[in-house]
């Protein structure tokens, strides 16, 4: 079986007939999988998920996930659930249900079981992307059961995961890097896009002197460079991500 056909048998064993649809988004819809991109999930369920359905969900992607895979060495998963009533029809901020991600995975091994959250404003990039990439991997069409995300919403939630970012750049510097290309490429063009089409369309609208960044950052994504490994660069890193964040509040506030 598949990594993918791994998840679908974990999640019909899991929410049995409350699971309506499965569905990618991710790199997996706006491009190519990378050497680095997860394989990423949305799960429309029909009700809220009991305490033991967390946990069990959580022990079965952790054996399906990620470097440290039960398994052995395999893509990171993540996971979202959201229950259908709570992003149809669509508000904002939305409720999510469930999210795992490997990024958590010392977390869980301690026996933290993943939440609800009821303001999650990354399930509106991930919403879009779900309805652009139309990919079932088991239930009707995304559009049957997921209302689209106004334009409106999916810049303000994009721009609100920036802090966050921030505060990341130096422990994860390409993943945030890259981030904060793909949000000034949504806000200025309304589009969604892959990491590695967001870098080539910011690359040249930055200075010289932040170019390299992001160029290091797309090669570590295409598997070309080490992410461990960013010598000089690394002074650069708070620079070049101050640059791009006045660019998306430039382009937020109607400049460009």
């Amino acid at each position: 079986m598949t990594q993918l056909d791994e998840i679908v048998a974990l999640v019909h064993r899991v929410l049995g007939s409350d699971a309506v649809g499965a569905y990618l988004h991710g790199s997996a819809v706006l491009g190519q999988l990378r050497p680095r991109s997860d394989t990423d999930v949305l799960v429309v369920t029909g009700r809220r998920l009991t305490q033991p359905q967390r946990r069990a969900l959580v022990q079965g992607l952790m054996a399906l996930s990620g470097r440290r895979a039960h398994a052995g060495p395999a893509r990171p998963i993540e996971l979202t659930i959201v229950v259908g009533s709570d992003v149809r029809p669509w508000r904002y901020p939305p409720r999510s249900e469930f999210q795992y991600g490997e990024w958590l995975r010392d977390d869980y091994e301690r026996g933290d079981v993943p939440a609800a959250s009821d303001a999650s404003p990354d399930l509106a990039p991930l919403i879009s992307m779900v309805l652009l990439g139309n990919s079932p991997l088991f239930g009707p069409p995304p559009a049957q059961v997921l209302d689209p995300v106004p334009h409106d919403d999916l810049i303000r939630a994009v721009v609100a995961g920036i802090p966050g970012l921030l505060d990341d750049l130096e422990s994860d510097a390409a993943n945030v890097v890259l981030t904060l290309a793909r949000i000034w490429a949504t806000v200025v063009t309304g589009a969604i896009h892959a990491k590695d089409a967001a870098a080539d369309w910011v690359l040249p609208r930055l200075p010289e002197e932040h170019r390299a960044v992001l160029a290091r950052a797309r090669a570590v994504y295409l598997g070309d460079a080490d992410d461990e490994r960013w010598g000089e660069l690394q002074s650069r890193l708070r620079p070049h991500a101050d640059f791009v964040v006045q660019a998306i509040d430039r382009a937020v506030s109607g400049g460009r």
